[in-house]
């Protein structure tokens, strides 16, 4: 695997973080009757807490300063009681915030998968599984304080520092004044620092995904890294991106951790500032003293939400990069997609037509130029010739896998981009020569070609491919589980269970690009003899390497240099003693 592939992450557009948030927090407005319950709360629980420095001021100033212990002791079954409350609806604000944000979390993670599952196979040709893995799981996983927070700490810290600093005023403008006298620093740093955190996150972010795709396509591969004996190399590189990601979290953090500091530092001065005024110029004495306890801890719930502010903030810029990179997949357009007057194919007979047929994947080379051919229903066509000819793409393109520049394709006439993708790919069987099988039992992979199948027609299509006798000598027959990827069956079992699967769908067109590559000889003659009579009466694509699996065929396209060079059965070509020819003598002359 190469390091340097892995680093380059896709381009993401810049967008305003305006933008990006607007667009997040518009998730909440679902929900816009529980959040207007936590605001309510918040309200009341910003009362008691402003309430709480008048509480002591009065019995300060007043009901000590006279003795008054009944109204003292009033005073204080007041203040525990208003508390008591404070404290049980900050555990329900709580409660319901948090269960609020995971709604939306799992909002946008299922829109995401969604999207995601629509998107065509460029976009998966482009990136690793490892970084779409990230963005599933992490970047939205990172939105949680965001969302949680933007309500818990946003509004209420907001409406008690306005609350605070009229109160303040009133009280005293010119202690209020000397108090706050450190916040055009404490803006000025703030500023500095915003300005340049958002980009090292992320970076942050991006080093991230790097990481999580090396160790993703490392597990998908150690048995090759340990057959190889390359477990050092990658160590290495493992190591490499272990730094990077540790480096740029660590240049993130020692900025964002300047929040903290600056709020400290603006805090303790307002504090000094205050006192210097309060006793040197304003003449505060032993009369003012729940007057000036009362400021200082109207100073300290003016500085705290500051704080937390400051915190959100720090959160914001953290986080933003999860959501862009979010929305940077939802903004992906498939490139296949269905057009406004798209149609519904109708049940096919399996006439396949290509006029003129030109593609590339890139700009630079074209992998078929100008092919055309027709197919008539209920033929069995293979396709034949060296790597890279373009016959895997050939069928791909029939099921419109990827979009032609030039020509057109058509199948019982209809124009499969007039055609919606879901008809035209469910009346069609598409067995690759990698075998994926989920984890899940069995007949679960089996029924993944029909969702809707039966046990009946499952058993059937497992008997047609002559995948039952071994199904049913397991210990558990169909309803045996399979690990990942079908770990526990040999390569040719966990191939024969792939053609039930395509088989059970009753396809109209079949394609099998090198089905039979993985299965051995004896098995190989097995499963021939139960797809045969399945070919029949149904249009067939078949691209193989070992020539005798396609003797049968009705026509044979020799494909090269992105053009069909020889057309016609086998015995036909082998009679032309052109490239099909040199191609059988090569397979065969051994035998």
């Amino acid at each position: 695997m190469s390091i340097n592939a892995i680093r380059d992450d896709e381009y993401i557009q810049s967008v305003d973080k305006k933008v990006t948030l607007t667009r997040l927090f518009k998730y909440l407005l679902a929900y816009k009757k529980p959040i207007a319950l936590v605001i309510f709360i918040m309200l009341i629980t910003v009362a008691i807490s402003i309430i709480n420095p008048l509480i002591l001021e009065r019995a300060v100033d007043v009901h000590i300063a006279n003795r008054d212990i009944d109204k003292l002791l009033l005073l204080g079954a007041i203040a525990v009681a208003i508390n008591i409350l404070f404290v049980i609806l900050v555990k329900l604000r709580m409660f319901l915030m948090a269960k609020i944000s995971n709604s939306v979390l799992l909002t946008i993670r299922q829109e995401l998968y969604t999207h995601i599952q629509k998107l065509s196979f460029n976009f998966f040709d482009s990136r690793p599984t490892g970084k779409i893995l990230a963005r599933i799981i992490g970047d939205v996983n990172s939105l949680k304080d965001v969302l949680s927070n933007s309500v818990t700490t946003l509004i209420p810290d907001f409406v008690t520092i306005c609350a605070v600093l009229t109160i303040m005023m009133v009280k005293n403008w010119k202690l209020a004044l000397a108090a706050l006298s450190s916040l055009p620093f404490m803006a000025v740093s703030m500023w500095y620092i915003e300005t340049r955190s958002h980009r090292r996150w992320r970076l942050h972010r991006k080093k991230s995904s790097n990481l999580n795709a090396f160790i993703h396509e490392d597990l998908s591969g150690m048995r090759i890294i340990q057959s190889f004996r390359a477990e050092k190399e990658t160590e290495e590189d493992f190591d490499q991106l272990l730094k990077e990601h540790k480096d740029s979290f660590i240049h993130a953090v020692l900025l964002n951790d300047a929040f903290g500091s600056v709020i400290d530092i603006s805090w303790s001065v307002g504090i000094l500032v205050m006192y210097y005024i309060a006793i040197k110029i304003l003449g505060f004495g032993v009369d003012n003293v729940g007057t000036l306890i009362a400021f200082a801890t109207y100073i300290n719930m003016f500085w705290r939400p500051i704080m937390n502010l400051s915190n959100f903030y720090n959160q914001l810029i953290t986080n933003v990069s999860g959501a862009e990179r979010i929305f940077d997949i939802m903004d992906t357009k498939p490139d296949i997609a269905d057009s406004e007057s798209v149609t519904e194919l109708p049940e096919i007979k399996g006439e396949v037509i290509f006029d003129h047929v030109s593609f590339s994947y890139d700009e630079n080379t074209k992998v078929l130029n100008d092919v055309s051919f027709h197919i008539k229903p209920g033929e069995t066509i293979a396709l034949v010739g060296p790597t890279g000819a373009g016959k895997t793409t050939i069928v791909n393109l029939i099921s419109r896998f990827y979009d032609i520049e030039e020509g057109t394709i058509t199948i019982d006439g209809y124009n499969v981009k007039d055609v919606s993708i879901e008809s035209l790919r469910k009346q069609m069987g598409i067995m690759t020569q990698d075998n994926f099988l989920f984890s899940g039992t069995i007949k679960d992979n089996i029924r993944y070609g029909k969702l809707d199948a039966t046990d009946e027609e499952i058993i059937a299509a497992a008997k047609s491919v002559n995948a039952h006798d071994f199904i049913m000598k397991l210990d558990k027959g169909y309803d045996t589980e399979l690990k990942e990827r079908g770990s526990g069956l040999s390569i040719g079992q966990r191939q024969l269970l792939a053609f039930a699967r395509t088989m059970v769908s009753m396809p109209k067109i079949l394609i099998l690009d090198e089905a039979t590559s993985s299965i051995d000889t004896h098995t190989e003659i097995l499963v021939q003899q139960g797809i045969e009579t399945l070919l029949k009466g149904r249009t067939s694509f078949v691209i193989a390497h070992r020539l005798s699996t396609i003797s049968k065929a009705d026509r044979i396209f020799y494909i090269d240099d992105g053009k069909i060079q020889e057309e016609g059965s086998s015995e036909e070509l082998i009679a032309k003693k052109g490239l099909y020819y040199e191609l059988y003598m090569a397979q065969f002359k051994n035998l």
